[in-house]
């Protein structure tokens, strides 16, 4: 008799685990696909000064010196 209840429990817990991951893996499928549509491939143009991505602005220079406190 407890060996027809352990077989039991074991097709439930193999079954709840396979659903398991059946359902990571899909989610982990979609996440992928929506990642990929959503990355922006442009390139930077070429007149950019060195070292920036196009993002940034310029900045006017600080009319301090470092270390002294702004006033």
């Amino acid at each position: 008799m407890s060996n027809d209840l352990d077989w039991s429990s074991r097709r439930r817990f193999h079954m709840t685990l396979a659903v398991f991951a059946a359902v990571v893996s899909i989610v982990i499928i979609a996440a992928f696909a929506t990642t990929i549509q959503r990355v922006n491939t442009r390139q930077t143009r070429s007149d950019l000064p060195p070292g920036t991505i196009g993002l940034a602005h310029p900045h006017p220079p600080l009319d301090r010196a470092p270390g002294v406190p702004v006033k």
